[in-house]
């Protein structure tokens, strides 16, 4: 299995900034979703 997340990184180099990127803004979004009912 090691061997495959391996591969696939190799082959997605190009991209793997833009995922990272994409995964964390979504997670910032879901925080601050969940924090908004705290404020009103």
């Amino acid at each position: 299995m090691m061997k495959q997340v391996i591969e696939v990184l190799s082959r997605s180099s190009d991209t793997i900034l833009q995922d990272t990127l994409g995964a964390m803004s979504l997670l910032v979004v879901l925080v601050a979703a969940l924090h908004l009912p705290m404020f009103t």
